[in-house]
């Protein structure tokens, strides 16, 4: 097969995408000539290089020689402790590239690990400095190390220019933004997508889905553009997800899941998109120890119903929901378990799908008990994906209601 390199969005340059070959290849070459770097920094998934041979693979490929620093594993949601050891290694190795193998928390950590590089950064305090809150400095430096992922799940945080990390003490999630940037180059590779577990490939392909959602019920910044790539995205995810639940063999199933991940992210990240609920509180429960895409699994159907409950978005949910009803793959599903589609709302048509993929539905699926609800629902409030979902949350109450719903 052939090597396909294009932009992932089409107003912008970077990141770039590639895809067709097998990601050592494509990481050598780009390595190479794309970067010219000869000192890279690889961070690793821990399964994927206990249970694999993807960083034997990749080693080989690039040289043993331009590999001069590892990280083998790094824990969910990004730990700052985690961050500021591999800054220091990445320094002292003097290291010219970070590359990720594996999942979403390794690409925000690099992200950070970048801003970090270029600020001086040693402790949790001068980190801290680069997050946003009040103690954010008036003065950043972009970062100066480029990234190149290859992501073995659908959560996408590779195309976008801000990423979480959680302040270890307090379990608060903190957002770097602006100058943050991304990784310049994402190498989709659907073969070592297949070795990724189900629980957090089709769980992070609900995260994917609930940028489409989001989006699509959005009430702020939302343009015919975003409404045409969310629905394309999400018209590829959810059958995509449905296949490879029933052959993780699926090549072609794998491969339309990572490219409908990276429309979905084209469509939140395009303009100036409002995404709401879904996302607010669950970068807020993730810290709890629950996976990205579990919260969605969770979250999005309840938040869904919230709003609709309070009137917020009905007409845009309904679209959604119809968009979901005319593919046969989800009405095949819906046939399967004798369900009418008469009376489903979009929160019940989510609801479906996730429980067809097998998913977690409720806290308590995930250990999460009725003793961490407050606590969550006031560490929601600072979020601002609340603040801007269709119905704002800006009570502590309001945070619960939805909890409740879920609990």
């Amino acid at each position: 097969m052939n090597e396909t390199v294009r932009p992932a969005f089409a107003d912008r340059g970077r990141p770039l995408l590639s895809y067709g070959i097998a990601f050592p290849a494509a990481a050598a070459r780009h390595v190479a000539e794309t970067f010219g770097a000869s000192r890279v920094y690889v961070i690793c998934s821990g399964s994927l290089s206990r249970n694999t041979d993807a960083l034997a693979r990749l080693t080989a490929a690039l040289g043993p020689d331009k590999v001069v620093g590892r990280r083998l594993g790094m824990q969910s949601h990004t730990l700052w402790s985690e961050v500021l050891e591999i800054v220091e290694e990445a320094r002292k190795v003097e290291a010219d590239l970070l590359l990720t193998l594996g999942a979403g928390s390794l690409t925000d950590g690099a992200k950070i690990i970048a801003l970090a590089l270029a600020n001086g950064v040693h402790t949790p305090a001068d980190l801290e400095t680069l997050a946003e809150g009040p103690r954010k400095r008036s003065q950043i430096n972009a970062p100066t190390i480029p990234i190149i992922s290859v992501p073995t799940s659908l959560s996408a945080g590779e195309y976008s220019n801000f990423a979480g990390g959680t302040e270890d003490r307090s379990h608060r999630k903190y957002s770097f933004q602006a100058p943050l940037r991304g990784p310049q180059l994402v190498i989709l590779d659907p073969e070592l997508a297949r070795t990724t577990p189900d629980a957090i490939w089709l769980s992070t392909g609900i995260r994917a889905v609930d940028h489409c959602v989001e989006t699509l019920c959005a009430i702020e910044g939302t343009s015919p553009e975003s409404d045409q790539l969310a629905e394309h995205a999400l018209s590829m995810l959810v059958p995509g997800l449905l296949k490879c639940k029933r052959n993780r063999k699926d090549r072609e199933a794998h491969l339309q899941c990572q490219l409908g991940s990276v429309g979905a992210m084209a469509a939140c990240s395009s303009g100036a998109v409002q995404l709401g609920a879904s996302h607010g509180i669950g970068h807020q429960l993730g810290p709890l120890g629950v996976g990205h895409g579990e919260t969605s699994c969770i979250l999005l159907p309840a938040v869904c119903k919230y709003n609709a409950r309070h009137n917020a978005n009905c007409e845009r949910q309904a679209r959604v929901r119809d968009v979901l009803l005319d593919d046969s793959v989800i009405t095949e599903v819906l046939q399967i378990h004798s369900v009418s589609r008469d009376g489903l709302d979009l929160g019940d048509v989510l609801d479906i799908v996730i429980r067809e993929l097998g998913m977690p539905r409720s806290l308590g699926d995930v250990g999460v008990g009725r003793d961490k609800l407050d606590g969550l629902a006031e560490n929601s409030l600072h979020d601002r994906w609340c603040r801007t979902n269709p119905v704002p949350l800006t009570e502590k109450s309001q945070v619960l209601e939805i909890l409740e719903m879920v609990v």
